[in-house]
C-alpha cells in the first residue's frame, strides 16, 4: 500500500487565507494520483499549485495543462532528488499534498518496494514532529480506475491483469496477496476525496487507510470471469492462497465521516471502460 502525505496549514510559512480561496499544493502532479487530486481540488474551488520535474516537457504536462481551464493551477520545477526544490510551490499554500514517489511497479522487488513507502512514511513522521507541522497520512489500496496521464498506471494494469492477461502484473497482483495477505482495492476518485476530506477536517490526525474492497487473486477471478465473460478469465490457481490472511480496515476514515462512492462493480466497470478507450481492452 502506498502511503500519501498530507501537510496542514500550521507552520509559520504556510499562510491561512480567510477571505481568497485556499491555495493547496500537489507533488507529482504529472503521476496518475496527483493529476486527478489536481482535477479535484480545481473543481472545488481551490487554487493549486502543482510540482512537476520538467514544466517545459509538453508530453508530461499537457494532461495538466488541459486542466487550466478549471480554475487557478500554476506549474512548478520540483525534484524529490533537489533539496529546497519545493518551498516556492509550498509557501503560502494551505494544505500540502505530498504525493510524488520513486516508483516501478515492473521491479521484480516488490517487498523492496513496500519497505521503501514504510521508511519514507516514518520519516515524514519523525520530521513533522520535530519541525511543529501537522501531517496525515493515507494509505491507499491498489488503485483502480480511469486516469488522465498519458500512459496506463502501473496500479491499474496490476488491477486489471487477470482481464489483460498480462502475465507480468499477474504476478504482481499475486505478490501483492502474498506480501500484504489481501488484495485491497480503491477507485482513484474516492481517493481523492479522501484527501481532501482529511484536510479539511479539523479533527483529523494520524494515519488512514484508504481501501474500499478486500478480496484475493482466485476470489477476484472469479469475480471478473462472470462479470466480463468475453475475456476468458483463468480461474484456476491451483494452491494458490483462496484466503484473506489480513483485512486493511477503513474504520478509521469511515468513523470520521468519510464514505466510498465506489464498490468493486463500480471500480471495474470504470477501469474496463478506461482500458477500452485506450485499446489495451477490446470492446
Amino acid at each position: 500500500m502506498v502511503a500519501a502525505l498530507i501537510f496542514v496549514g500550521g507552520s509559520t510559512e504556510m499562510a491561512t487565507a480567510t477571505m481568497e480561496r485556499k491555495r493547496a499544493c500537489v507533488t507529482g502532479a504529472t503521476g496518475y494520483v496527483g493529476s486527478m487530486l489536481v482535477k479535484s481540488l480545481l473543481e472545488k474551488g481551490y487554487a493549486v499549485n502543482a510540482t512537476v520535474r520538467d514544466p517545459e516537457n509538453s508530453k508530461k504536462v499537457s494532461h495538466l495543462l488541459n486542466l487550466q481551464v478549471l480554475g487557478d493551477l500554476k506549474l512548478f520545477k520540483a525534484d524529490l532528488m533537489e533539496e529546497d526544490s519545493f518551498d516556492d510551490a509550498i509557501n503560502g499554500c494551505d494544505f500540502v499534498f505530498h504525493v510524488a514517489t520513486s516508483m516501478n511497479f515492473e521491479s521484480e522487488d516488490q517487498e523492496g518496494y513496500e519497505v521503501s513507502k514504510t521508511l519514507a512514511e516514518k520519516a515524514a513522521w519523525k520530521f513533522s514532529k520535530e519541525n511543529s507541522i501537522d501531517l496525515i497520512t493515507i494509505a491507499p489500496g491498489v488503485i483502480t480506475g480511469p486516469s488522465l496521464t498519458p500512459e496506463v498506471p502501473g496500479s491499474v494494469s496490476i488491477a486489471l491483469s487477470l482481464l489483460t492477461g498480462n502475465e507480468f502484473m499477474v504476478n504482481a497482483l499475486k505478490s501483492f496477496q502474498l506480501i500484504s495477505g489481501s488484495i485491497s482495492l480503491v477507485h482513484v476518485e474516492d481517493v481523492c476525496r479522501a484527501h481532501i476530506f482529511v484536510a479539511e477536517n479539523e479533527s483529523a490526525s494520524g494515519r488512514y487507510i484508504c481501501c474500499a474492497v478486500n478480496t484475493c487473486v482466485p476470489e477476484l477471478a472469479k469475480f471478473l470471469s462472470e462479470r466480463y465473460p468475453p475475456y476468458n478469465v483463468l480461474t484456476d490457481f491451483g494452491d494458490f492462497p483462496a484466503n484473506l490472511k489480513s483485512i486493511f480496515s477503513s474504520e478509521k476514515l469511515i468513523k470520521a465521516g468519510f464514505s466510498y462512492n465506489y464498490g468493486m462493480e463500480e471500480m471495474y466497470d470504470d477501469s474496463v471502460e478506461y482500458l477500452r478507450a485506450v485499446r489495451l481492452l477490446a470492446n
